[in-house]
């Protein structure tokens, strides 16, 4: 997949072609439905097919001071769209330039005379151009003036409930890691870089590898079945967010024990996959009830991803 950044001076690769425009936080289902017409759209005209997104996330540039949940940042979204089939994705920066931009002239400049479209493709709820001026039914009229069609994808979701970025927030919130998985089609995820923790767990017989959360990734604090990946290589762990309060109380970390591993992770990547919530956090009296609990909570762990097929 072709990554493009910014829209001035756009490559031909990504001209002409079917283009999703959003947000696309979380690659939901609903998202999802959103690319599947661009894809289908771009197949049916020989075209290829792309998404447009914006980095920063717009509403991290309205408020810079309020940290935003994001469920997938840009390296996680691209190997998405790319396994989704997308051929391009051309990303925004999301600037002052860009805020002030009227719907108008975001639809002429950006669009038209830049990415030169045949097919946008936007979900229900999309809005765009200075104070969200713009509409689907407006971004509709501009294109017929401009020379590129419109589709408008309608909400997705089952039992009553539509899929949404927000929910998936919420549900995390509250631990339901399983919840999730239905709303973005697999199970939610995080990625880091492996970095030297306080070495409390190898003291407790179950080594960690230790990433950063990004700011405003908040998540129900305590026990997960995970499985973290590296690379094509995939292992089964357990992992706990929170602030250790049998130890300091400090500032939330993740710290995940890889069930069958030997070996050293400090400055590998890795992604970890959140299964299924065990059980909340909690102060120990000691560190030997603490190691008790956790190799209960590994035997849960264990039991849980013995029924689980990573998407």
């Amino acid at each position: 997949m072709d990554v493009v950044r910014g829209w001035r001076e756009a490559p031909s690769s990504v001209r002409g072609g079917a283009l999703a425009i959003g947000n696309f936080d979380g690659v939901h289902r609903g998202h999802q439905a959103v690319l599947d017409v661009a894809i289908s759209g771009a197949r049916e005209q020989g075209l290829p097919a792309g998404a447009m997104v914006f980095e920063p996330h717009p509403r991290q540039f309205f408020q810079p001071g309020k940290p935003i949940f994001r469920l997938t940042p840009l390296d996680i979204k691209l190997k998405l769209f790319a396994s989704h089939g997308l051929n391009f994705t051309v990303i925004i920066d999301f600037d002052e330039a860009l805020a002030n931009l009227s719907a108008a002239d975001f639809a002429t400049q950006v669009l038209a005379e830049a990415l030169a479209p045949s097919l946008v493709v936007t979900g229900y709820d999309f809005f765009f151009g200075k104070g969200r001026g713009g509409n689907p039914a407006i971004l509709r009229q501009l294109g017929a003036d401009l020379g590129f069609a419109v589709e408008t994808v309608a909400p997705a979701g089952d039992s009553g409930e539509i899929f949404s970025s927000t929910r998936v927030r919420e549900m995390l919130a509250e631990g339901d890691a399983r919840g999730t998985t239905h709303i973005l089609g697999r199970c939610w995820r995080v990625s880091g870089v492996v970095k030297p923790g306080a070495g409390r767990g190898a003291g407790l017989g179950f080594p960690t590898a230790n990433i950063d959360l990004e700011e405003g990734q908040a998540l129900k604090h305590g026990i997960y079945a995970v499985r973290v990946h590296r690379d094509s290589e995939a292992f089964d762990g357990a992992a706990y967010l929170g602030p250790r309060p049998t130890f300091d109380n400090g500032a939330p970390v993740l710290e995940v024990f890889l069930l069958d591993f030997s070996g050293d992770l400090y400055g590998c990547a890795i992604e970890v996959e959140f299964v299924d919530f065990i059980r909340g956090d909690g102060k120990f009296r000691s560190g030997e009830s603490l190691s008790e609990q956790m190799a209960k909570d590994c035997a849960r762990a264990r039991e849980i991803l013995s029924h689980h097929q990573s998407f």
